[in-house]
């Protein structure tokens, strides 16, 4: 039972040293490859921060693992991420297979239902972008998009063009 509560002063020492050692060395290298590794997530970039958050954890409390190997861990991730993203700038086949592309769910006030569905979205979610934008309804919309990174864009017609919800 002891063992469960504390299992002694140099486990404690061992994990307070990596843990300050595993952190400065994901933060220099997340700083090293630049804004976009921590960028808005989409599903892609999502993946590679939950792997870098089991790579420190795994780093951080097993004692089979050393701090070398999770900094070499952190960098091979980084470095993965950083060639895909610069790859998929360059190639758009590479750019189709890891990123998606934005939907269009309104266009000029009328809902696109199929991609909605496709999508998985409900007019309660759009409303609550074109509410969020400065609209009442849907009408109001000259386009709402699904982005990348999931979220949604509503853009309002221009001034004048405003309509007042049927009945």
């Amino acid at each position: 039972m002891d063992d469960i509560l504390f299992q002694g002063w140099p486990g404690l020492g061992r994990t307070a040293l990596v843990s300050v050692l595993a952190y400065v060395g994901l933060v220099l290298f997340l700083r090293l490859s630049g804004k976009r590794t921590l960028s808005k997530l989409n599903a892609f970039d999502l993946v590679v921060t939950v792997a870098l958050g089991s790579i420190l954890a795994t780093t951080l409390l097993n004692k089979d693992v050393a701090l070398a190997e999770g900094l070499v861990a952190f960098a091979s991730l980084i470095g993965l991420q950083y060639l895909v993203t610069w790859s998929s700038i360059r190639w758009g086949w590479i750019r189709r297979g890891v990123r998606s592309d934005p939907t269009l769910l309104v266009r000029d006030g009328s809902p696109v239902e199929a991609a909605m569905r496709r999508e998985r979205i409900t007019e309660n979610e759009v409303l609550s972008a074109i509410r969020a934008a400065g609209g009442r309804t849907v009408m109001e919309a000259e386009v709402v998009m699904l982005e990348s990174d999931g979220s949604l864009t509503a853009i309002l017609k221009g001034p004048g063009v405003r309509f007042a919800p049927p009945g």
